[in-house]
C-alpha cells in the first residue's frame, strides 16, 4: 500500500484530467447551476412585482425540456411520419430534422439579460436616438385587458429600430417574445436574441415539417399565455406604406384558438419616425426588386463610426421623433363570433385597419407631403400647408404633431437639407432629384391618412347631393 508506482507522464496527466471532469460534473456544476438558478429565481420574483403581466412559467421552462416537449407533441410525430414517408427516408432521420428545427425555434429566455441589461440597452437606444413620443395610447383600456388573456402586439414594420422601441415601452407591462426573421441567425446576435425570449422563423420555408414545428410552439406559447409582438407585414417595408397582413403566424394561432381554455388579445401598435435609419437600403430593395439586401461591413462600420464622432464633437441633434400609437385591442373571441368567412383573413385585414387608423403623423413626413406636392414653395407656404393638414388631422382625432408649426417646418427643413434632399435658394424650397425618392418614402407613411379624409369627404358630398 506504501510503494512507490511509477507510470508515464501521459497516463498520469490522463487521470488528472478525468478525475477533475468528475469533480466539476458531480460536484462543481451542479453547485455553479443551483447558484445562478436560486439567482434567477431571486431576479424573477422582484421583476413579476413591478410588471402588469408577470413572466409566465412556459416562459421560464428550462430549453431542453421545451424542445423534448415540442418535438413529442403528438401533431409533431405525425408530421414527423408523413414526412418521412413522403420523402422516402427512415423516421428516425425525420425525426433528427425535426429536432433540428426545435432548436433553432425555440428560445432561451434569461429574465437576467431580459430586465437587467436588454430593457436598459433599449432605453438608452431609443432615447439617445430619438425623441420619444406617445400618440394615441389609451391606458385605462390597456391596463384592463384580462390578465388571464394572451396579449399579442401586432406592430407595423418600420426598421429594425421596431424591436428596440416597444421592448422600451413594454418594459412595464412584462417580457415580449419577439418572431425573428433569419437576419437575425448570425453569431453571436442570435445567442443575445434568443436570450431576450425571441424565436427565429424562416420566412421563405416550403417544409410542411417545418411549418408543424413552428406552428406547434407558437401555438404552446399562445396557449401558455406567453406575450408576444408580432410583425404580420412580414418584413420591413420597402416603400413607407403598410402592406396586407402576411397570415402565417395569424393563422397558428387562430387554427389553435379555444375561448374556453384562454382568450386571445390582439394589441395594435403603429410606428413611425421622422428618420428611418436603413431608409436608403429600403428604397434602393424596393427599385430592385430583391428584398435580400446586405448592407456591406464597410458601409455599417463607416456609418457607426461616423455616428460616434458626430456624438464626441457634440453634433448630434438626433434623429427627430419616434412615435408609438396603441390601438383598439381585438378581443379574438369577439370577432370569431361575427366574422363571416375565413376568419384569420377577418382578423388580418382587422388589425392593419387598425394599425394605419392609429399610424402617428410627424412632422418629416408633413414636410415631405407638402413640398412633393407643391414645391417649389415658400416657406410661409410650406406653413400654411401644414397648418391645413394638421387641422385635418384633428378633426379626424388623428395622432398628430403639438409643436408650432414653425417649429415643426423649421427642423424638418433643416433634416431634410442636411441630407441634400432639399436646398434652399432665394427663399424658395426645391426637392432634389436623389431626394425625390426619399421624400415619397416617408410622404407614404401618412398618405392614407389623407386619402381617406378625401374619400370621406367626397362620399359626403354625394350624399349631400
Amino acid at each position: 500500500m506504501t510503494q512507490t508506482v511509477s507510470m508515464p507522464l501521459w497516463v498520469f496527466v490522463l487521470i488528472v484530467l478525468f478525475a477533475a471532469v468528475t469533480f466539476a460534473s458531480h460536484f462543481l456544476f451542479p453547485s455553479v447551476r443551483w447558484f445562478f438558478r436560486k439567482r434567477a429565481e431571486r431576479v424573477i420574483a422582484k421583476v413579476n412585482k413591478r410588471l402588469r403581466r408577470p413572466i409566465e412559467p412556459f416562459k421560464l421552462a428550462r430549453r431542453h425540456d421545451m424542445i423534448q416537449r415540442l418535438i413529442y407533441d403528438p401533431e409533431v410525430t405525425q408530421a414527423i411520419v408523413d414526412h418521412a414517408a413522403a420523402h422516402g427516408i427512415p423516421e428516425n432521420v425525420a425525426f433528427e430534422q425535426a429536432r433540428r428545427y426545435a432548436r433553432e425555434i425555440v428560445p432561451s429566455f434569461s429574465a437576467t439579460a431580459y430586465f437587467s441589461y436588454g430593457i436598459r440597452l433599449a432605453r438608452w437606444l431609443s432615447k439617445s436616438l430619438y425623441r420619444i413620443k406617445l400618440g394615441k395610447f389609451d391606458r385605462a383600456r390597456l391596463e384592463n385587458i384580462d390578465p388571464d388573456a394572451t396579449v399579442i402586439f401586432v406592430i407595423n414594420h418600420r426598421s429594425n429600430m421596431d424591436y428596440v422601441l416597444v421592448t422600451y415601452l413594454a418594459s412595464k407591462t412584462g417580457a415580449l417574445s419577439y418572431a425573428v426573421g433569419e437576419w437575425a441567425r448570425v453569431w453571436p446576435l442570435s445567442a443575445i436574441i434568443r436570450a431576450m425570449g425571441a424565436y427565429f422563423i424562416r420566412r421563405r420555408s416550403t417544409g410542411g415539417l417545418y411549418r408543424k414545428v413552428l406552428a406547434r410552439y407558437v401555438q404552446m406559447a399562445t396557449r401558455g399565455g406567453v406575450s408576444q409582438a408580432v410583425f404580420p407585414e412580414g418584413g420591413l417595408s420597402l416603400t413607407g406604406k403598410t402592406a396586407p397582413a402576411k397570415l402565417g403566424l395569424l393563422n397558428y394561432i387562430v387554427d389553435d384558438f379555444d375561448p374556453e381554455k384562454r382568450e386571445v388579445i390582439f394589441v395594435p401598435v403603429a410606428l413611425n419616425y421622422d428618420r428611418v435609419l436603413e431608409d436608403n437600403f429600403l428604397i434602393a430593395a424596393d427599385k430592385s426588386g430583391n428584398r435580400r439586401f446586405r448592407p456591406p461591413l464597410r458601409v455599417i462600420v463607416g456609418a457607426v463610426l461616423g455616428h460616434l464622432w458626430q456624438r464626441m464633437t457634440g453634433r448630434f441633434k438626433g434623429f427627430g421623433v419616434a412615435s408609438v400609437s396603441f390601438g383598439e385591442p381585438l378581443e379574438l373571441s369577439a370577432l370569431a363570433s361575427t366574422a363571416k368567412g375565413d376568419l384569420t383573413q377577418a382578423v388580418g385585414a382587422e388589425l392593419m385597419h387598425r394599425i394605419n387608423g392609429v399610424i402617428p403623423v410627424l412632422g418629416v413626413p408633413l414636410v415631405a407631403r407638402s413640398l412633393l406636392r407643391h414645391a417649389p414653395m415658400t416657406r410661409d407656404a410650406l406653413e400654411q400647408d401644414l397648418t391645413a393638414a394638421i387641422a385635418e388631422c384633428a378633426e379626424h382625432r388623428l395622432p398628430r404633431p403639438v409643436r408650432r408649426v414653425d417649429a415643426i417646418a423649421q427642423d424638418a427643413v433643416n433634416r431634410l437639407a442636411a441630407r441634400d434632399l432639399i436646398r434652399k435658394s432665394g427663399g424658395m424650397i426645391t426637392v432634389t432629384e436623389q431626394g425625390r425618392d426619399v421624400l415619397a418614402y416617408y410622404a407614404n407613411s401618412v398618405a392614407h391618412h389623407f386619402d381617406a379624409v378625401a374619400a370621406n369627404s367626397g362620399e359626403n358630398a354625394a350624399v349631400a347631393e
